[in-house]
């Protein structure tokens, strides 16, 4: 450590300790720093120790190498300049190069002269030879595997890599529920979520359509008729797009995001089979779930085409 210069020791020092602090104190996504103002306190206290040590020490050694004789001073102070050799590393890299002192060049010079300029005859370095080697077997095995037993190509690897990947695009979308489209959503029946959607059907819906879902300006949400569509997938998309052109609610996709319209769209569909106080008169159509279990054939052809939507369910201001 003596012959480290104190501007590398007190960098390395502050950073390691740095790093142990970051490492152990648990603040989440943000680092420890940032989020505990304390921690930035407690660093500068580390450098400033740091700093007095490092002066501490270079007192104590002053002071001690005045105590010395001369012959001692210069002893320690040959002792101080002395380089560190690692001899193991200088060894590593002969047996890496196999490159001969200049010593022993005598023993490969070659008679090339060229202006005075002579030729050495040394040999290729190990490892570029090793790794020569390396290649050759790589290359027969690529050979063999691909243009002759033929594992696989690089169309299929593709194939399997936009696999993998579309698999973990829907593991991410079952936890990012903002990403929900009418394609997607499903009916959530979370406390949470039908909390918060009661909340946005309180503030927006329940002028057109009541507190009981039983309908006012809006069409009844407690019975078994639906202008555009039942389920949660139609009630999503007339919430997003809006109900009939000079007749329904208006588009909520620039007022409300996936989430809350996949709350809301949630909670309206738990007012059905309840019964409000003043319920308006069915309009539309009995709406039949085609992926229901009790849904028959005949049932699905009595029920109206325009299902793809739902219109009016919320007919929100």
């Amino acid at each position: 450590m003596s012959r480290t210069p104190w501007w590398v020791r007190i960098p390395v020092l502050f950073f390691i300790i740095f790093g142990l602090m970051e490492y152990f104190v648990d603040s989440g996504d943000k680092p420890a720093i940032i989020e505990y103002p304390i921690t930035q306190f407690f660093m500068l206290m580390v450098l400033l120790i740091l700093i007095a040590i490092e002066v501490i020490l270079k007192s104590i050694e002053n002071v001690m190498f005045q105590t010395l004789t001369p012959e001692a001073q210069e002893r320690y102070l040959a002792a101080k300049d002395k380089k560190i050799e690692f001899k193991w590393l200088n060894s590593l890299y002969k047996k890496l190069t196999s490159s001969r002192s200049i010593e022993r060049e005598g023993e490969i010079i070659l008679d090339h002269n060229y202006d005075g300029i002579r030729e050495l005859d040394n040999v290729l370095p190990p490892w570029w030879v090793y790794l020569f080697y390396v290649t050759i077997i790589f290359g027969v095995v690529y050979l063999i595997r691909f243009h002759i037993v033929g594992d696989y190509d690089q169309e299929l690897e593709y194939e399997q890599e936009v696999a993998a990947a579309q698999l973990a695009i829907e593991e991410y979308k079952k936890t990012a529920k903002n990403l929900v489209d009418v394609n997607t959503v499903e009916v959530l029946t979370e406390a949470g979520d039908l909390s918060a959607g009661e909340k946005i059907f309180t503030a927006n819906c329940v002028v057109c359509h009541m507190a009981d879902g039983g309908g006012g300006i809006g069409p009844n949400l407690t019975d078994e008729y639906w202008i555009l569509g039942g389920g949660i997938k139609n009630v999503f998309q007339t919430i997003s797009e809006g109900g009939r052109d000079g007749k329904g609610m208006v588009a909520w996709k620039n007022s409300l995001k996936p989430l809350e319209m996949a709350q809301v769209a949630s909670y309206i569909l738990q007012f059905q089979g309840t019964t409000p106080a003043n319920p308006k008169a069915p309009e539309g159509e009995i709406w039949i779930d085609p992926d229901a279990p009790e849904a028959t054939e005949e049932n699905l052809e009595e029920a109206p085409g325009e299902q793809a939507k739902d219109s009016t369910i919320v007919a929100m201001n």
